[in-house]
This record gives C-alpha cells, structure tokens and sequence, in this order.
C-alpha cells in the first residue's frame, strides 16, 4: 500500500498548487456563503439552512447553489 505524501514530501510547484488550489476554494465558499446572507429567501431555490449545509460540501456545496440555488432577480 502506497503511503500518503506528506507535505514535506511535495515539490515547491506541488505545495503551490496546493495552497492556490485551497485558496480557490476558501474564496468560492466564502462568495457562496455571502451572496446567501444577502439574498432574501424568496430569490433562494429552497431553505437557506440546507443550502448553508451544502456550502460547507468541498467544491460541490458553492457550485451547485450559484447553478441552482440562486432564483432570478
């Protein structure tokens, strides 16, 4: 079984991938999570807890609420 490369493992371009690769996704949640405490409910598809819930889901969370989420203005 392959062990898990560790961070002292990696290359600088590994490490740097990482770390704008984590950025992307911290900026993307943290736009979610704003445009949702904006938005009134009734411009959300749904309840705003549930989609809260699925903003804290990885890549899939922000992305599926700015496809599906938002209601037109």
């Amino acid at each position: 079984m392959a062990q898990k490369k560790q961070w002292r493992d990696m290359s600088a371009g590994q490490r740097a991938a990482v770390v704008v690769v984590g950025a992307g996704q911290v900026a993307l949640a943290a736009a979610a999570f704003r445009d949702l405490a904006k938005r009134p409910s009734e411009q959300v598809n749904g309840p705003k807890l549930a989609w809260g819930l699925a903003l804290l889901v990885n890549w899939v969370g922000p992305l599926a609420y700015f496809a599906k989420g938002r209601l037109p203005a």
